[in-house]
């Protein structure tokens, strides 16, 4: 009898001991895969990233407008063309590649901050565009130099503020990539633009 008893207790001590350790494995791997969760968060993107790469769709997405305008005009100059044929080239992909980041971080909806000009990003306004639209041969060439530049330098600020304030790898790789290739392009059409003068 006591020996009954006693292999009763032994068993439910084990039984306990092992209903124990099931409950920690179990909230273990719970808080493991919380904290794993709150990491990948962390990793994907700040407010920064977000901002960034919301606001640079529409950004990039002007400047293309601009080089269509512009490529669509008799007279313009050569070297100019092939400036704006360039700019369509590098930030058509780099539209799709924002617009994709946007998705994957659950942000697809970010605002791209309505009306820009004005708030220091290059954006030119729409009478800025009808300007552009309504220029024609020498001054339509000098006028998209003259915007680009401005385009562009709003563009390198928001680089910059990426890089400085982001928390995406890939997303301050692109900010760099961005800053030096309109810093660059920034140079080359206030080289073009002084000869045209």
């Amino acid at each position: 009898m006591r020996i009954r008893v006693a292999l009763t207790a032994l068993a439910a001590l084990i039984a306990l001991a092992l209903a124990a350790c099931a409950s920690d494995g179990g909230s273990t791997a719970a808080m493991d895969h919380g904290d794993h969760d709150d990491r990948s968060q962390a990793a994907a993107a700040n407010d920064a990233d977000i901002a960034f790469t919301a606001g640079m769709i529409p950004h990039h997405e002007q400047a293309i407008e601009m080089s269509d305008i512009v490529l669509g005009k008799d007279g313009i100059d050569p070297r100019v063309g092939e400036l704006a044929e360039r700019i369509k080239t590098a930030q058509g992909p780099e539209i799709d590649r924002l617009q994709g980041w946007l998705r994957d971080w659950g942000a697809e909806h970010a605002g791209h901050g309505g009306d820009h000009a004005g708030h220091g990003d290059g954006m030119m306004t729409e009478e800025d565009l009808a300007a552009l639209r309504d220029a024609s041969g020498a001054d339509a060439s000098r006028l998209f130099l003259e915007q680009m530049i401005a385009h562009h330098e709003g563009a390198v600020q928001m680089a910059e503020t990426q890089i400085a304030e982001g928390g995406n790898a890939d997303a301050i790789a692109l900010a760099r990539e961005i800053a030096s290739a309109q810093a660059a392009e920034i140079q080359q059409m206030r080289d073009l633009l002084a000869s045209l003068n």
